[in-house]
């Protein structure tokens, strides 16, 4: 199920004039719908977004977050603001090498004496904070580090945004994604220099030797070589190799 973010992120009783000037938008309610149909399969979220209300962009995250199914975040064009928020619901997050993310600070407007404009400024740091928890969670950045980050209004390529820890991939770069599929620690791969050094160790004279392998099997009374034994228990060995490398 395709889910659209595109537009501003607006609440759902603004939409009517939105779509009355027939201009862009997204709200919760969108959203909600389109998840209630989804009904537990996987979603893609597709985001082309400057940002807009915060409240707004908070329930969307909060929902897509909450999700029982995978959420898949794409991308696209742009996720600013209330929209980088809402990427951060991705179990996976992938961006557009065209594509960038912003963080900024929250913005407002107050009417009323220094009181009203302290306890206003007060509202909007702590809202700055409740963002900076949705970045926090997803990139593993410390707080101070994102509020910074957030006061100089920050724009991500989309290298820096993999860097930074946003999104898990840039799409179409197949050379980053061999680079981060052979690390045995992520998913279980063994590295290329432990394959050569495999490779060299069980050869002799450019063919394999099973006696080189190593491998120890329990030899039945049934005639079997020895050799075609090992060889039976190493094929098991790499089966189980294999089945880990694709956990």
């Amino acid at each position: 199920m395709k889910i659209p973010i595109k537009g501003v992120i607006i609440p759902n009783d603004e939409k009517w004039i939105y779509e009355w000037f027939e201009i862009e938008a997204t709200t919760p309610g969108d959203v909600n719908a389109l998840i209630e149909k989804a009904n537990g399969e996987d979603l893609e979220v597709e985001i082309n977004s400057p940002g807009g209300d915060v409240y707004s962009g908070s329930e969307i995250y909060t929902n897509l977050k909450d999700y029982k199914g995978k959420v898949g975040v794409k991308i696209v064009g742009v996720a600013a603001s209330a929209a980088s928020v809402v990427a951060m619901a991705g179990n996976t997050v992938k961006i557009s090498p065209t594509a960038q993310i912003m963080i900024h600070n929250v913005s407002s407007i107050a009417v009323g004496d220094y009181r009203d404009l302290q306890h206003e400024a007060d509202v909007i740091k702590n809202y700055n904070k409740s963002i900076a928890n949705a970045y926090m969670l997803k990139t593993g950045l410390k707080m101070d580090e994102l509020l910074e980050l957030m006061d100089k209004e920050t724009w991500f390529t989309a290298q820096q945004a993999k860097e930074y820890g946003f999104v898990d991939e840039i799409m179409f770069d197949v050379g980053n994604k061999l680079a981060a599929s052979i690390t045995l620690d992520n998913n279980m791969l063994l590295p290329q220099a432990v394959i050569n050094k495999m490779r060299e160790s069980l050869t002799e004279g450019g063919k394999f030797d099973i006696n080189k392998a190593g491998v120890e099997g329990r030899i039945d009374s049934e005639g079997e070589k020895a050799e075609e034994q090992k060889l039976k228990v190493l094929k098991a060995k790499l089966n189980l190799l294999k089945l880990r490398r694709v956990n």
